[in-house]
This record gives C-alpha cells, sequence and structure tokens, in this order.
C-alpha cells in the first residue's frame, strides 16, 4: 500500500472548488413565490438549460443533481422542489448536450438500483460529455421511497454500508479496462477481418453477499477511467465511506470549527486506505442571499421571511393546510416563554428578549446574522423571523459580493472545505447574481481560476486517474 502522508495542517495550494447544487423551485421553502422566480415544473428543461450555461459561462466546477425517489403534498411547504422534478441521470445527459466544460454529477440509490445497470449509464454519460460525469450515491432512502420499491414477502435485513460498499465494488470492476471495452480492445482491422481482440476482455464473474455479476460491460471504459464518486453524511461510518471510496464527499457542519475537525480527520482517513489526501474534495453546501448592496441583499430576505407562510390567521393561511409547527405558540414555546398571545409580525421588545433561553438567544444571534435586524433597532427582530430562523436550518448567508467572498474564503483559509455546493433561494436571479458578482470577487482575490484548464471533471477537481486493475491470468510472470 502506498504510504501517502498528510501534513499536521492542511494547507490549500490550489482554488476553490464551486458548483451548482439545482434546486429548480429554489431552496428557500417560500422562494418560488419571490416575484419573477421559476415556479413551473413543466419548465424545467428551460430552466435547467439556462442554469448550466449561466454556471458555465462563470467558470464553475460542476453542477449537481440531487434526488428524492418519493413525494408527498406536504414536501409543498417545507422542500417545494421535491414535489416533481426530473431524473438525475437523464438531466445528467441533456446538461451535457449543450455544455462542454462543467462537470455533471447524478444522483443513485444503491438500496434501489442495480450496479451493472448504474455502471453502465454512468459510463455512458462519461462518454457522451467527454468525462465531465461524476455519480453521487445515496445510501438511504425514506419510508414513502420504500413504498415505492417494495417486493412481496420478507425482505431480508442488510448492512446498507456493506452493500454499497460492494456496489462500488461491482461499478469499479465494470469499469477497469480489461472488465469492459477499451480503445484497444478494438482492433478495426478491416482487412483481416477482425475487429476486436479477444485477449483484451476478461468477465468480471463476481458473486459477493448482495450482487451477483457476470460483466463484461457493454460499453467502453469511461473517460476518466472510473467515474468519480461523491457522498454525504456526517455519521462516523459516512466518514469512513467517503475516506476509503468518495471522490467528493459533501458534509454540512454546523459550524467552521466543526468543519475544521470533520476536514482533518477525513483526509487522514483517506490517507490510512492509500489515497491521496488531494483526491478527496471536501465540499459543504452554502445558500447565499445575494444584493448588489448588502441593503438590497436584506430587502431580498426579508421579502423572503414575508413570503413563508404561516398560521397567522389571515384568510390565505386557513385555506392551507399548513404544518403544525408554523404557529407562534410552538415558537414561544422554543424561546421558553408562557404561552401568550403575539403577532407573527410584532416586534420582539428587548424586556422580552431577556426572558428568552438559550436557543431563543441563539435564534435572535441568527436572525441579525441574516437580516441585520436587531433587538430594539430601527429595524427589530420580528417573532416571524424568529421562527423562520428555527424552521430553515440551511447555511444561509445574506450578503453583497464581498460579504458572501468573504465567508467563502475564511472557511476554506482555515482548512475547513476544499470548496462549496451553492444553492439558490429561487432561480434565475440569486443564481445569475452569485455568477455574476461572486465569481468575480473571488477570481479578484485568486481564489477561482480565470478559465477553464483541464477538460474533465477528475481535472477540475485535481484527483488522479485510477490504474487500470490487470486480472491474474493477463499477469506477465
Amino acid at each position: 500500500m502506498t504510504n501517502h502522508t498528510l501534513p499536521h495542517r492542511f494547507e490549500h495550494d490550489g482554488t476553490i472548488v464551486l458548483g451548482a447544487m439545482v434546486r429548480t423551485l429554489g431552496a428557500f421553502p417560500s422562494g418560488w413565490r419571490y416575484p419573477g422566480a421559476h415556479r413551473d415544473p413543466a419548465a424545467d428543461p428551460k430552466a435547467l438549460k439556462r442554469v448550466g450555461r449561466a454556471a458555465e459561462k462563470a467558470g464553475l466546477d460542476y453542477i449537481f443533481l440531487g434526488d428524492w425517489l418519493s413525494t408527498d403534498t406536504d414536501l409543498e411547504f417545507s422542500d417545494p422542489h421535491l414535489l416533481s422534478r426530473v431524473d438525475p441521470m437523464s438531466t445528467a445527459a441533456f446538461l451535457a448536450a449543450f455544455t462542454h466544460h462543467i462537470g455533471i454529477i447524478g444522483t443513485v440509490s444503491t438500496v434501489h438500483s442495480e450496479p451493472y445497470a448504474v455502471a453502465r449509464a454512468a459510463a455512458s454519460i462519461d462518454r457522451l460529455s467527454g468525462g465531465r460525469f461524476a455519480l453521487n450515491l445515496t445510501l438511504t432512502t425514506d419510508p414513502r421511497g420504500e413504498a415505492n420499491f417494495g417486493r412481496a414477502g420478507v425482505t431480508p435485513e442488510f448492512d446498507r454500508f456493506d452493500v454499497a460498499k460492494e456496489f462500488v465494488a461491482v461499478l469499479r470492476g465494470l469499469w477497469d479496462t480489461w472488465d469492459t471495452w477499451d480503445d484497444d480492445a478494438f482492433t478495426r482491422d478491416a482487412s483481416g477481418g477482425s475487429l476486436i481482440n479477444r485477449e483484451l476482455i476478461s468477465s468480471l464473474n463476481h458473486i459477493g453477499q448482495s450482487y451477483a455479476v457476470a460483466g463484461p460491460l457493454n460499453v467502453q471504459r469511461p473517460v476518466q477511467g472510473h467515474v468519480p464518486i461523491m457522498h454525504s453524511g456526517t455519521s462516523h461510518r459516512a466518514q469512513e465511506f467517503a475516506a476509503e471510496f468518495a471522490d467528493i464527499y459533501l458534509v454540512a457542519p454546523a459550524d467552521q470549527a466543526e468543519a475544521v475537525r470533520l476536514y482533518d480527520t477525513t483526509k487522514r482517513r483517506a490517507v490510512s486506505f492509500g489515497r491521496r489526501a488531494a483526491d478527496l474534495t471536501i465540499i459543504a453546501p452554502i445558500l447565499p442571499i445575494i444584493g448588489v448592496t448588502r441593503t438590497a441583499a436584506h430587502a431580498v430576505y426579508d421579502r423572503l421571511v414575508e413570503l413563508f407562510q404561516v398560521h397567522d390567521g389571515s384568510a390565505t393561511a386557513e385555506k392551507l393546510d399548513l404544518p403544525a409547527n408554523r404557529n407562534v405558540q410552538t415558537l414561544l414555546r422554543i424561546v421558553g416563554l408562557p404561552l401568550t398571545m403575539r403577532s407573527f409580525d410584532e416586534s420582539v421588545s428587548a424586556s422580552t428578549a431577556a426572558r428568552f433561553n438559550r436557543l431563543g438567544d441563539r435564534l435572535i444571534n441568527l436572525v441579525t446574522e441574516r437580516s441585520g435586524r436587531t433587538v430594539g433597532g430601527t429595524r427589530p427582530v420580528t417573532y416571524r423571523h424568529l421562527l423562520v430562523a428555527h424552521l430553515i436550518r440551511s447555511p444561509i448567508i445574506v450578503g453583497d459580493a464581498v460579504d458572501i467572498a468573504d465567508y467563502i474564503e475564511c472557511w476554506y483559509r482555515a482548512g475547513a472545505v476544499d470548496g462549496f455546493s451553492v444553492l439558490s433561494a429561487f432561480l434565475h436571479e440569486q443564481f445569475e447574481l452569485f455568477a455574476s458578482l461572486v465569481v468575480p470577487e473571488l477570481r479578484r482575490r485568486g481564489l477561482v481560476r480565470e478559465a477553464y484548464t483541464t477538460t474533465t471533471l477528475r481535472g477540475h477537481l485535481g484527483s488522479s486517474v485510477p490504474a487500470r486493475r490487470v486480472p491474474s491470468d493477463h499477469l506477465i510472470a
């Protein structure tokens, strides 16, 4: 096993990895209601094309397409982007057709997919895109998703991480040169009548605990050798899985200090598996709410809060089947106040704020960070702002281009991440402001490259191409 070492404190020597995490109906629950926002899933193809072109024009490294294998009407108020969405693998192929440089990440579930079919689809998209595809593997599903993949009879218990490890082993086995069709295997000898070199093809013949896959794969090897693997989650086993198998690791730490610890620990685990630390790219999500000025950004955030639907006694709210936790009584219990009546748009007085518990104090600080509002100030904190801050746990950063760039640079310089997946509260204004304002500011600081210098997603990430595996019967003594 190769001995790769990691310094006591990892120092970045490249540029920030930046990607767009696409949610066509917006990543803020009320984003679709914002004036001018994209709100029609039937028009998603047009919206996706616009996002793809804007992201590539800005020089971003990838577009990330998540997935959810079920739907329900209650998602309308919490995650409207999950109500209806195009399959991410199909979307990846669609995006590959009119982009030329940017990477594209699609998502599949190891619980509800077969590795041969996934290996074939992923290799195909990588070929069609010229080496720009990556595969996000999810290892869990929700009960509603389970109900869509039910089987008659008793389903045996299984360890999802053990299954996922075997899933990856099959993927990579099928992608290896000697188990699939590489350029060298096609001799194309028209005069001799020989199209292929049969000696360069061997079957996988994998028989494991969960899968039996013969192979070889009926598509040529991916341009990138192995299609890069992405994984997310911060549990101990998720970290272990990412350190051993992932090329991209999406984490959502509570704060920068936790991010630094997680970054260092995961990089060291990757090294312990014989990998280069640089071959594991660690990224975090960020939801910037951007304005040309900080005041303008605060106005956008305030409008999103205003559009967030709550049990405020209005006729509109009464007609909706809103979640029960969107009432002021719930909020008052959270902050530790007696169950007395309050209006959502009432200002929180200094005397009332002084009676808040620790959680209430944290919510006030969070509202101030996001909106610039202060208790007793000219722009006071309201109970509506407190409830929204409690219910929306996304990593929201509000400000102008300098504010957002400062946050990104701070985390990067601290050794907390290698980059960020950028969410947008709504399309298209917010994403295009990030592309046109924040990216140039990062480029001015030398944190983003001037132009694409590589042709594959592995090249954008700075990760190495996996060595080819040669089966024992092809080894030369």
